[in-house]
């Protein structure tokens, strides 16, 4: 397999509510350019040979920033899997390596993705990026089992035992093309946001005697954006790496 069979799926339909902007979350700048554009670089150095973004409806900026990459439009906002399972036609027949990387994290660097994707290869169907944070706080936790991922808890579901696990979710996960869109059609929105998790799929492809596993990547590279104040955090360690 070439190294760069690899198709990335970037999750943008997000609103600036929080920010207290009009602007689309991922449109928001960081060091001079909006987050996805980052996002971008970082994949083009990788050199993946195909970026979907998936937007809202009234996406038209990010649809603007991201071409000629293709996008899809997620029409009901109705949970991360939905989202990614709106990229679907883009990705027919697709049966490389398969990213799925949420827009409001432009620190990831190559590297890490590329141990992402090389963990997958060793015969994986889906392998999570995790990290290890010193205050798990609220994140989901990745259970590990022999080096096999075997569940993801969110932390209010979890028990005493789950909550000490301090491997936390990082959003970010590589799936096998051959498998991915079946797996992702098994998801079901019976929660109480009825909504579709996308972290459902590990549920999803071990009932399928499928394996997963997780690797890890540097806490700062999983930080993410949902306020002003996390903004200028990610800005803050972008300038520490010297971009």
């Amino acid at each position: 397999m070439s190294e760069n069979k690899i198709a990335a799926i970037i999750l943008g339909a997000g609103k600036g509510t929080r920010m207290k902007s009009d602007l689309p979350k991922v449109m928001m700048p960081v060091c001079g350019k909006p987050m996805i554009r980052h996002i971008l670089d970082t994949l083009e150095a990788t050199k993946v040979s195909k970026i979907v973004t998936v937007i809202a409806p009234d996406g038209d900026l990010v649809k603007k920033e991201v071409a000629p990459y293709e996008t899809c439009v997620q029409h009901h906002q109705q949970g991360t899997g939905d989202a990614v399972k709106s990229a679907k036609d883009a990705l027919k027949g697709f049966d490389g390596d398969i990213l799925v990387i949420f827009g409001d994290q432009p620190l990831y660097t190559k590297n890490t993705i590329m141990k992402l994707v090389n963990k997958r290869r060793e015969g994986y169907s889906i392998v999570c990026l995790g990290f290890t944070p010193d205050d798990a706080a609220r994140y989901g936790r990745l259970i590990m089992e022999n080096g096999e991922l075997k569940r993801i808890v969110e932390y209010k579901d979890a028990n005493e035992q789950e909550r000490a696990v301090r491997f936390c979710n990082s959003g970010m996960m590589c799936f096998d093309g051959k498998v991915m869109f079946d797996i992702l059609d098994e998801i079901t929105n019976e929660n109480a946001a009825q909504e579709y998790y996308l972290t459902d799929a590990i549920a999803i492809a071990l009932k399928k005697g499928l394996k997963c596993s997780a690797v890890e990547c540097p806490v700062n590279e999983a930080a993410a954006a949902n306020t002003r104040e996390e903004l200028a955090f990610l800005e803050e360690l972008l300038k520490k790496r010297g971009n």
